[in-house]
């Protein structure tokens, strides 16, 4: 299974960041150490929602759709 999921940063809540993973235990604990270039200067992050998907390019397609501007409307009407 492959995941898309949304963080937001505990201290700045109006940052949000949208990623995909195969692994998401491992993938949260790994921005919150700091060790991604995007989210280290807003840690820590609470996961927020996520998503299963069944191929990675399925994933890939609906993180790059939450990414866009219709995607980012989507977000904070649905999801947030």
């Amino acid at each position: 299974m492959w995941y898309v999921y949304i963080l937001r940063s505990v201290g700045f809540p109006e940052e949000e960041y949208v990623g995909a993973t195969e692994d998401l235990k491992r993938r949260v604990p790994e921005h919150n150490a700091g060790r991604s270039t995007h989210t280290a200067k807003f840690r820590p992050w609470k996961l927020i929602w996520y998503c299963a998907f069944p191929d990675k390019c399925k994933a890939l397609e609906f993180e790059k759709y939450l990414k866009s501007h219709s995607g980012r409307a989507f977000t904070r009407k649905r999801l947030s």
